[in-house]
Order: structure tokens, then sequence, then C-alpha cells
């Protein structure tokens, strides 16, 4: 296999799980004696020290040539997985209450849906819950579906309704679990377990799922997936040592030989997969999108470092942000010598990809084409998340998830509400 650098054993389970409202909530073990009534009552869960970090340090919205920001109405929701309508409404979860909550581009308005069942378990454990919602989307029957990782569930809201419904996602005893990024592909909602190793590929029919979890090669993470032109879900499985495959899983034949057989373990991994040792630089690798020419493109959350790849000549190509600038990392102390960007996730959009380099606080878009990649500053800062001490103008607002609507990338400030 080749690099090329720029500067610039399988086991499944099928089992059917209706959607019902009354699935009670997996709550993560906690005791109550651990955490101050007071601090319950108060609402968003957090001491007076702790909430200029977790809720922000901004009380209006700033704006730029660029970017313009949205106050959220209600404080210290934690705003995390963001996606949107065909029709442009833009749709996001909160880490902090649980719920999700629409904003309409139009009237510049925002409608936050209160999750009963989450204000339920919250009133009887006399705790804040939370929960870092990594993955949402949109399904054309008129849902939006996310991921839940503090309960181990996928919810489904519906939007003519109103209405939350979850479903547990598979675990195994012996192994932590922690869906992360979700897609709807037709009537099949697609999850990656990041802890857990695996991706999981729901099949949606009349208010009931049937599921299949199909195992990573390697033990360890299973990060972001993608999936190209021919149906074949290209993910990244990696250990925290740095070593890892890109893997490409033949979903389409998968399915066919599923239909078949009606047995998922019968079937073996090693007949439905190739995959690609990683090359030089590449540790560890969130976001994976498919872009122009059906390549496969990888951001690198430890560096500045994203990568290509072309499933042609299986050659990777390495490519650098530009160095972040002082006002998002501060560097009081004198100690940071090689600041990164840290780009989290990526995105195909027309002939660009789209990427948010967390520890910037910018939001880059890159034309394969032209090799040329164009960096837009976040306007608010939060500067408990960076080395700020005695700096006014400084830090970052946790950008952890974007949404690219036509011309418009849309995307939450997790620590800037």
């Amino acid at each position: 296999m080749k690099t090329r650098k720029k500067g610039i054993i399988f086991f499944a389970l099928v089992a059917g799980i209706m959607l019902a409202s009354g699935i009670t909530i997996a709550i993560p073990g906690k005791s109550s004696e651990d955490n101050d009534l007071e601090v319950f009552v108060a609402g968003d869960g957090y001491t007076d020290d702790e909430r200029p970090q977790f809720c922000g340090t901004n009380d209006k919205a700033k704006s730029t040539d660029f970017v313009t920001e949205f106050k959220i109405p209600t404080a210290c929701t934690q705003p995390l997985a963001i996606t949107t309508e065909p029709n442009g409404t833009v749709w996001f979860a909160q880490t902090n209450t649980g719920n999700i909550a629409k904003f309409d581009p139009l009237t510049e308005k925002f409608t936050e849906y209160t999750n009963p069942r989450w204000v339920a378990a919250e009133s009887q454990l006399k705790y804040k819950l939370r929960s870092m919602m990594w993955g949402m989307d949109y399904s054309p029957d008129g849902a939006i579906w996310y991921t839940d990782e503090a309960t181990d569930s996928i919810w489904r809201f519906s939007i003519a309704d109103e209405t939350y419904n979850t479903i547990n996602f598979p675990i195994s005893e012996d192994i932590s679990s922690l869906p992360q990024k979700l897609v709807i592909d037709g009537s099949n909602v697609i999850v990656n377990d990041f802890t857990g190793g695996k991706l999981t590929i729901f099949s949606y029919s009349q208010d009931s799922l049937s599921y299949a979890s199909i195992p990573s090669a390697l033990d360890g993470f299973t990060s972001d997936f993608a999936i190209d032109s021919e149906n074949n879900i290209w993910y990244t499985n990696w250990n925290s040592d740095g070593t890892g495959i890109l893997i490409k899983f033949n979903y389409k034949e998968w399915e066919s030989q599923l239909s078949i057989s009606s047995q998922a373990d019968s079937l073996l991994l090693q007949d439905f997969i190739q995959f690609f040792q990683f090359p030089s630089g590449m540790t560890a690798p969130n976001g994976v999108s498919v872009g122009p020419n059906q390549n496969i493109w990888i951001v690198d959350t430890t560096s500045s470092y994203f990568f290509s790849f072309d499933p042609v000549t299986e050659e990777f190509t390495k490519y650098v942000t530009s160095v972040p600038t002082i006002d998002s990392y501060g560097n009081a102390s004198g100690f940071i010598k090689s600041p990164i960007s840290r780009p989290y996730w990526i995105e195909h959009s027309g002939d660009n990809l789209v990427m948010n380099e967390q520890t910037a606080n910018r939001i880059g878009v890159f034309n394969p084409s032209t090799e040329t990649l164009v960096e837009y500053t976040i306007p608010s800062r939060n500067p408990n998340w960076s080395d700020c001490e005695g700096i006014e103008y400084c830090g970052v607002a946790q950008v952890f998830d974007f949404a690219i609507d036509g011309k418009k990338i849309w995307f939450t400030e997790w620590v800037e509400n």
C-alpha cells in the first residue's frame, strides 16, 4: 500500500424490538448521595464555579461577516448533535436537558420539546442526568433519530405527534457501549458503537425494528462511517496506541446474503470486508466521509491532519490545517509549543468537504480539486477550555457537531449554548 503526503469470524444478532413509549430508561450507575440536592434544584446541575466552564461565558450571541450565532433561550442546554429537515428546519439534541429542539431559520425562533421520561427519571433519582448525544438524522417518515450514550439508547422523536420513543441499544455484558454517530439509509438506521467495537444496523418497519450487529475486525474503537455510491460502508477501527485499519464493508452483498440465509450468524466477516492499514500520522481517526470521485476522507482528532484515501490506487494522502491562532489556545503558561487544530468530524458538500476544527475554534471548508482550505473563525470563545489565564479574548466554544443544508453550515457550541 502506498502513502503520499502533502503539506496542505463474523457474529450478528437478529432480534425484534418494538417501539414503545413505556420502555424504562436505563440509568447509568450513580448514587444520589454523591450529588448536592441544591445543585439539582438549581436546574442545570452545575455549581457556581462550574457554570462558566459548561454553560458559557458570553451572555449574547456574536457574529462575524461569515458566522452568525443564535442564543438558545434555555440556559446551559449544552447542544450537541444537529441535523436538518429538507425544508431547512434545524434540529439539535441537548446534553444537559435530555430534550431535542428545533430552530426555524426564517423566523429565527427556537422550539424546545420537553422529554417527559427524562424529567420523570431526574425527579425520581434526585440528580441531574446528562448524555453526550453524538449522532442525529432526519427520516422521511417525519421523525428525528438520535443516539444517547448515557442510557445506551436510540431515540425517535415524532415531529407530527411531538412524542419520544426509545430503543435499547444492543450491548454485551462484558463490553462497554457508546452509541455514537447515526445515519438514516432508506428504512435502515445505522449506528457505530464507539467503545463496543461494532456497527449496528436497525431495519425499521411499521413501528418495529430488527437489528444486526457487525463486529469490527480488531479489538478497539469503531468510529464514524460513510456509505459510498456502491453501498459500501467505510469506517475506522483503531486502538489508543495509534494502530488501526480503514474498513470497507460490502453492505449491499451482506444484505443480499442475509435475505437468503435469514441467519446473520451464519455469515463470515471476511467474506464482506477489505481493510487497509493506517498511514503514518493517523492515530485517532474520528470523522469519515465519502467525497468527490468516491474518495474516502478521514480527519484525525489528535493532530491537525486530515487524509484522503483512493479506493482504486489504495493510496492515502495526508493534508494539514493551518496552525491555530493564539486566541484559541492562549498559551498563558508558555508551555504550548506545537498547537493543534483537532479536526473532529468531516462531511461532503458538493465539491467541498467540511470539518470542525475543535481546538482551533474554526469550521474548515476544503476543496479537493484546488487543494485549498478556507477556515472560518467562530466568534464566541470560552476561556475555561484553553490556557487562557489573564487573556481577555481567548478559548474555544467546543463545536462538536455540524450539519450542512445547501450553502449553509449549521453547528452547535457545546459550552456556549
